[in-house]
């Protein structure tokens, strides 16, 4: 079959067919303080999304920071979560109980109404640790292999292909997960072989974006990523302390 830019040319490869996947983390990558339920599991979660249901999820989350987060239009606000959490910045005006009250059932009623799937991979860096000692892979090429597989898996399974951007960490953060999806696309991980990633990704490089750029995904991705490593580790039997309300709220939602 003849090939274009790596895929076969019986995939489609308009923008309305492409995927793209954002990532975000909960936790860190480090081997340090892994007596602290904070510290010991790292989660890299994974929303992907089709471009054309992209497009009408983008334009629903800019409705809605018009109704409910006051702003300058040359100044959009970005959600993030321990911003909302801590009423802070561009969320001040959620320390009225009712605008609270407000702001949240419509921004569930927002992600409940979106067109997308997610993927979670936690990694218990301390048992990591006490089971390879210092060969332990990297926890960010665990966890981004085994995202990878998932949603390559997908994209290949039904015949599509698109690519992958994260949120920006910092410097040392963002060349090690860059690295590690760099590894995947060269070398594959485990029992799939690159084939199967490079027929799937348009890139063989990650985008990076800095949290300031205002995009509407890795802001969800972002709103997720804690409730969701947390009722993880809840559903395994690593944490007793029950979600808070919002969390709880969200949860039913994405279980869908």
């Amino acid at each position: 079959m003849t090939e274009l830019r790596g895929h076969p040319t019986g995939r489609p490869t308009s923008f309305e067919d492409r995927f793209r996947l954002y990532l975000d983390e909960s936790g860190d990558h480090v081997f340090q303080h892994l007596d602290l339920v904070g510290h010991r599991y790292l989660c890299l979660l994974g929303c992907w999304f089709r471009n054309s249901e992209y497009l009408a999820f983008h334009e629903a989350l800019v409705t809605f920071k018009k109704a409910h987060v006051p702003h300058h239009p040359d100044d959009p606000p970005v959600l993030h979560r321990e911003d909302i959490m801590n009423r802070r910045g561009s969320f001040k005006h959620l320390q009225d109980p009712e605008t609270a009250s407000t702001f949240d059932n419509a921004l569930l009623t927002l992600i409940a109404g979106a067109q997308f799937r997610v993927v979670a991979v936690v990694i218990d860096k301390l048992a990591l640790r006490e089971e390879y000692g210092d060969s332990a892979a990297h926890p960010y090429h665990l966890a981004l292999g085994f995202m990878l597989q998932r949603y390559c898996g997908y994209l290949n399974h039904i015949s599509r292909c698109g690519d992958v951007m994260a949120e920006s960490r910092g410097g040392t953060e963002d060349r090690l997960l860059a690295d590690s999806y760099e590894r995947v696309y060269s070398r594959g991980v485990w029992m799939t072989p690159a084939s199967a990633f490079q027929q799937a990704l348009t890139s063989r490089e990650l985008k990076i974006k800095k949290k300031a750029a205002n995009i509407a995904r890795l802001q969800l991705s972002d709103l997720l990523g804690h409730p969701v490593r947390h009722a993880i580790l809840r559903e395994e039997g690593r944490l007793d302390e029950p979600p808070a309300p919002f969390a709880a709220r969200l949860m039913a939602i994405v279980e869908t």
